[in-house]
C-alpha cells in the first residue's frame, strides 16, 4: 500500500511540474506549428542512393517532423525525473525517504513510471498536430511507432536517474539540456545532419537517431532494423546498471 501511494506521489509531482510541461509538451507542438505548415507537400529524411546518384527512401515532411518533436518532447519527459532527483538530494528529501520502510526497488518503479507518464501527452500531442496537417496511418501502424518511440525511450529513463544522482541540483537543468538537445540534434530531430557516409554511420549509434527514424518505420518495414535494436539495447544494457551504481554512490554518501 505504501509503495502504491509513493508510485501516485512521484506521477502526480511529474504533472505539476512547470518545466515538464513547457519543454516536454509545449514547446515540440509550438515548433512543430512553426515549421511543418510550410512544408506539409514536402519530403524530408531522403537518404543518398546506394550508387551515389540522387535521393531514395523519402518520407511526407509532416510524418517526418512530427516523429522528430515526439521523440524530442519524449526524451525530455523521460529524463526529466532526474532534477527531482538533485532537487530532493540537495533539499535532504532522499535521505529522509532512506530512513523509511519504503523498498529501492518501489523508489525505482515510481520514477520509471512517472517518466513514461510523462512522455505519453508528448506522444499524443504531436500525434494530433501530424493529423492536423494530413499525415495518416493506420491503427497498426501508429501503435507500432508508439512501441518504437517507447522502447527507445529506455535509456534515457536511466540516464535521467544518473543524471539526478550524480549532478550538483544547481547544474541539473544545463546538464540534462545539453544531453538532450546534442542527441536530438545529432539524431536528426530538427532535420537530417548527415545524408551518408561516416557522420551517418556514427549518429546511427545514437538512439535518438532511430527514435526519430519510428515513424519512417512505421509505414515501411513496419519494424527497425536489427542495427536499431542492438544500439538501443546496448545503450539501455549499460544506462541501467550506471543508474543502480548512481543509486548506490549516493546511498552511501547519506
Amino acid at each position: 500500500m505504501k509503495g502504491t501511494i509513493h508510485v501516485r506521489y512521484e506521477i502526480l509531482r511529474s504533472a505539476r511540474n512547470p518545466l515538464l510541461l513547457g519543454i516536454s509538451w509545449a514547446l515540440p507542438l509550438v515548433v512543430f506549428y512553426a515549421v511543418a505548415p510550410e512544408q506539409r507537400h514536402a519530403l524530408a529524411d531522403c537518404l543518398t542512393a546506394p550508387n551515389g546518384h540522387g535521393m531514395t527512401d523519402c518520407v511526407s515532411f509532416p510524418l517526418y517532423f512530427m516523429t522528430a518533436m515526439a521523440a524530442y518532447g519524449a526524451m525530455w519527459a523521460t529524463i526529466a525525473p532526474g532534477a527531482r532527483i538533485a532537487r530532493d538530494r540537495g533539499k535532504g528529501w532522499i535521505r529522509q525517504l532512506r530512513t523509511t520502510p519504503l523498498r529501492a526497488r518501489t523508489e525505482a518503479v515510481a520514477k520509471v513510471l512517472a517518466s513514461y507518464l510523462g512522455a505519453l501527452p508528448a506522444l499524443v500531442l504531436l500525434y494530433l498536430a501530424g493529423v492536423s496537417l494530413g499525415v495518416r496511418l493506420d491503427a497498426a501502424q501508429w501503435f507500432e511507432m508508439t512501441g518504437l518511440l517507447l522502447v527507445g525511450l529506455a535509456p534515457f529513463v536511466a540516464i535521467g536517474i544518473v543524471f539526478g544522482h550524480l549532478v550538483p541540483p544547481d547544474a541539473i537543468t544545463v546538464a540534462e539540456a545539453g544531453f538532450v538537445v546534442i542527441l536530438a540534434l545529432l539524431g536528426g530531430a530538427f532535420g537530417t545532419l548527415f545524408a551518408g557516409g561516416v557522420m551517418l554511420r556514427v549518429v546511427k549509434l545514437l538512439p535518438s537517431y532511430w527514435l526519430v527514424q519510428a515513424g519512417k518505420t512505421a509505414i515501411g518495414s513496419g519494424s527497425w532494423p536489427a542495427e536499431a535494436w542492438i544500439v538501443v539495447g546496448i545503450w539501455t544494457l549499460c544506462s541501467v546498471p550506471l543508474a543502480a551504481l548512481a543509486y548506490q554512490h549516493d546511498k552511501a554518501r547519506v
